[in-house]
């Protein structure tokens, strides 16, 4: 669906079970996910705009769907600022937007985000971001259930090197938080916390949760046995083999 999209320049949203594509002319504007911050977590979470200004900006522009423009034209972000922070956010919520889904993906023709476009980009550069993290992913650490799962911390080895951002990871995982709820609380991009939570399982740092063990297989109804073929008979296919043998 999205190649066709791309296609014929549709302009709307694309909804999935984990997070809607916004497209204008059949390039990505905006992405969301509700296992990814948004661009207000990142922005007042790690302190470069204060809360009150960016509720100011909703408040103003968001009716118009031209929030990112008015963060700029007011003064509180520069150009560049507003563009790397949504870049992050658009390829982080794609990360998950696009990843398996269960239930059906839809289209809503002219459907526009309060945001307002700030730099389109091409749905093959998203695509391909996409499958790119994906392999990173499993390439550092191949059990996916820790990106789900409470971050539960170990003890650091004597010596053992923590850098500063997996020190930080580490004093916000409780045992309660999932690297999501981290990714929030640190105003960080969750596909990078992933990448750093898989990182700190691979360095014996944070427990990786076991595997759920397959089902067993039912038991062998007992009319099997009455109906089941019975053991040849080897002695008497020694002797049909030694008869042909003698034959020949």
């Amino acid at each position: 669906m999205l190649l066709r999209l791309t296609a014929e320049k549709a302009t709307g949203a694309l909804l999935r079970d984990h997070g809607t594509l916004y497209l204008v002319d059949g390039r990505v504007v905006h992405a969301e996910s509700p296992s990814s911050p948004g661009v207000d977590v990142l922005l007042t979470a790690a302190g470069r705009l204060p809360r009150e200004g960016w509720d100011d900006a909703v408040n103003q522009a968001g009716a118009r769907g031209t929030v990112g423009r008015f963060l700029v034209d007011s003064g509180r972000l520069h150009d560049g600022e507003l563009e790397i922070c949504h870049l992050e956010a658009v390829f982080d919520a794609a990360f998950f937007a696009l990843g398996p889904a269960s239930g059906p993906t839809r289209f809503r023709y002219g459907a526009a985000h309060w945001f307002g476009a700030v730099r389109p980009v091409a749905t093959e550069a998203v695509e391909r971001e996409t499958m790119r993290r994906r392999d990173l992913l499993d390439s550092v650490w191949p059990y996916p259930a820790v990106d789900t799962a409470p971050v539960v911390p170990r003890p650091v080895a004597p010596g053992q090197p923590v850098g500063t951002r997996h020190r930080a990871l580490l004093a916000a995982a409780d045992g309660v938080r999932t690297p999501a709820d981290i990714a929030r609380v640190l105003g960080r991009p969750a596909f990078h916390t992933l990448l750093d939570v898989r990182r700190l399982a691979a360095a014996g740092l944070v427990e990786t949760p076991h595997e759920a063990a397959p089902p067993a297989p039912p038991p062998v109804p007992a009319w099997v046995g009455e109906v089941a073929t019975p053991d040849p008979d080897v002695a008497l296919l020694r002797r049909l083999r030694d008869a042909l043998e003698a034959a020949l």
